[in-house]
This record gives C-alpha cells, structure tokens and sequence, in this order.
C-alpha cells in the first residue's frame, strides 16, 4: 500500500480541544479494513474519498466526511483505491462547541451532509482544492478556531466541563457521586446535562476514558495484560478481557496483534491520549 502520513499541533489556543491534526493519502489495491476501537476523543474526519463504515452500533454505509462521536462501541472502516483527507481529533467538549451547541448521540457517526452545517460540510471540497499540508492545516485552524473561539460561541456547562475534565484525569475512575458533590447538581441532573452535552452519560464516558487508556497500553507497550488492568483499575485481567470484548470486540490480545499491524501504517488517536490528559490539566 501505498501511504503519506502527516501528524500535525494545532495551534496552542486550540489545544485545549483540539488534540491532532493528521493529513492522510493512501492508495490500497485490495480492500483494507480497520478497527476503531473508542477512545476519548471525537473523530472528524475531512476525507475526499468514500469509505465504508459499519458496526454494531449503526448500519453498514459509505461516507467520505464524517464525526465519529464518543461511543462505547466499535466501528469498522473499509476501502480499496485512493483514500485521501484531514482528520481532527477533538475533545468532546471542544466538539459540542465545533457543532454549535449539541453533542452526537452516542456512537453516532453521521456524514458531515446529514448535519445542516453547509460551512462544515463544504469544508473538505475547499481542502481537496487547497495544494499543500500546511495550506490545509492553516484553513483548519482557521475554520475550527472561529467556531471555538468566536464571537457566539457555544460552550458546555462549566460544571459539565468541570466533570469531563475530573474524568479525564482519573483514567475515568472518578465517581459519578463525588462529580455531582463537586458541580454542586444532584446525580440526576448531572446525568442528563452531561448527556446532552457530551453524548455519553458520565459513568459510560468513565468507562470509555479508562477502556482507551487499556488500549493504549495494551496496543503501544510489551507489559503483561495483567499489569495492565491493575494499572487502568480493573478488578483483574478477566475484567480487561471482558472490557475489550464488549468495546472493542476482539480480546486484548487480538487488539494487541492489530495494533502491530496498523498503527505503524496510521497512526492511532489513543497515542493523543496522554497529551490530552497533559494538556487538560494545564
């Protein structure tokens, strides 16, 4: 296969919410499927070229520009011939203000068409017609900064983001409990603020933060499996394996073995996690 991979910062007033850029043209003469697995992040994904997607958790379809929003399941993407396009891996707070105020359902991955944003949606047209990686870098920044920066932007609560940023740091170990004491809501109303806000209640985002930390380490480390669950907070290497079951749908060792073969061709979001976590805290 043939293959250009182009990792990129944003901005450091966009790093707060914005945790990669990364260009992308490949050409593969057979079909290539790969697993993406949850992670903590929002996928948007400014492609020039159809892909197809499928899952569990949405019905087989064929999209070349999309949002892949937090979820607590798998999908697949499959294609033969050219792929090309820019994908911007988001915090879901910065993703609910890129989208004007609304967060995706949960495991949704809707087409950037079916979204009735025509700026958002005319986006990857303009950076298939714009020459070089920094060109189209520069007209992301400049796209996403005024809808995370500007003048009537909509921002989460600050006690949902006060939540989403607890749960970050934590690994997604957290309780929903001590969240609501420190916001100063009751559980309830924590729950469906945070829902509506972030797509994924707070103890299925929890879970979702603490399963990508997992995969990170299963996917990017030698360490035994059972070191890792005591590392991310699972009662043992059973309940990692279930975890990668339910989540990922293959067990920590098949995750294991696909990250070999994928990740050094395209590189992963769950490698953004750790500076995530950096950039939050700061």
């Amino acid at each position: 296969m043939d293959a250009e991979y182009v990792p990129a910062r944003p901005p450091a007033a966009l790093r707060r919410h914005v945790l990669r850029y990364l260009g992308y043209t490949e050409h593969a003469d057979r079909p290539l499927r790969r697993r993406q697995a949850p992670a903590s992040g929002v996928a948007l994904i400014l492609g020039f070229h159809p892909l197809g997607l499928s899952g569990p958790a949405l019905p087989t379809t064929t999209a070349s520009a999309f949002v892949g929003g937090l979820g607590d399941t798998w999908v697949l993407t499959e294609f033969t011939g050219p792929q090309a396009g820019v994908q911007v891996d988001l915090t879901p707070l910065g993703a609910y203000t890129l989208l004007g105020g609304r967060a995706l359902p949960g495991g949704a991955v809707p087409g950037l068409d079916q979204l009735e944003d025509p700026a958002l949606a005319s986006l990857p047209d303009r950076l298939a017609a714009t020459p070089s990686w920094a060109a189209r870098f520069a007209l992301v920044s400049a796209f996403v900064g005024d809808r995370l920066l500007g003048e009537g932007a909509r921002h989460p609560a600050p006690e949902v983001a006060h939540a989403w940023h607890r749960l970050a740091r934590s690994g997604g170990r957290a309780s929903v409990a001590g969240l609501a004491a420190e916001t100063g809501w009751s559980r309830r109303h924590l729950q469906s603020r945070f829902t509506t806000q972030i797509g994924l209640g707070p103890r299925t985002a929890g879970r979702v933060l603490r399963f990508a930390g997992a995969a990170r380490l299963v996917g990017g480390t030698p360490a035994p499996l059972a070191e890792i669950a005591a590392t991310c907070g699972y009662a043992d290497q059973p309940h990692l394996s279930r975890e990668f079951r339910s989540l990922a749908g293959i067990s920590p060792a098949a995750f294991r073995a696909e990250w070999a073969t994928t990740a050094p061709e395209f590189p992963n979001v769950h490698d953004e996690d750790r500076t995530a976590e950096q950039d939050l805290a700061s």
